[in-house]
């Protein structure tokens, strides 16, 4: 929801593309038991809790750090890294979902992407 609400327009195609995206990840089933977990459940991703986009913002890469955190503290370091990627691919198909100004991928985009990277504790490319 950081990548959706960083611009605006094409909500309906971003939600699409991210249920898509736990789609794929689901068919990839027996990879990784981490990854299998999460895709399981639904998102759930109530962005009526937050009164701005800058709350949602703040309140997701907090809650990014917080799980990064945890399981670099439980998983295997292979497990963390499927996290960080499933995640970033997320933002990734969801940002290019659809254009905004001529760009696949907008400005404000890039950026909650780039913030989503070092929430979890990942250099922008």
């Amino acid at each position: 929801m950081i990548v959706v609400t960083a611009a605006a327009g094409g909500m309906f195609r971003e939600t699409i593309a991210m249920s898509k995206a736990y789609a794929e990840a689901r068919s990839l089933h027996g990879q990784s038991e981490l990854l299998d977990e999460i895709v399981a459940a639904q998102p759930k991703a109530d962005h009526t809790l937050y009164r701005t986009p800058q709350e949602l913002r703040d309140n997701g890469l907090r809650r990014l750090r917080t799980a990064v955190a945890l399981l670099e503290s439980k998983a295997t370091a292979g497990e963390v890294e499927g996290y960080r990627s499933f995640v970033l691919t997320l933002a990734d198909k969801v940002a290019a979902a659809h254009r905004e100004d001529g760009r696949s991928v907008s400005p404000a985009e890039a950026e909650a992407i780039d913030q989503i990277a070092t929430a979890l504790g990942r250099p922008s490319a």
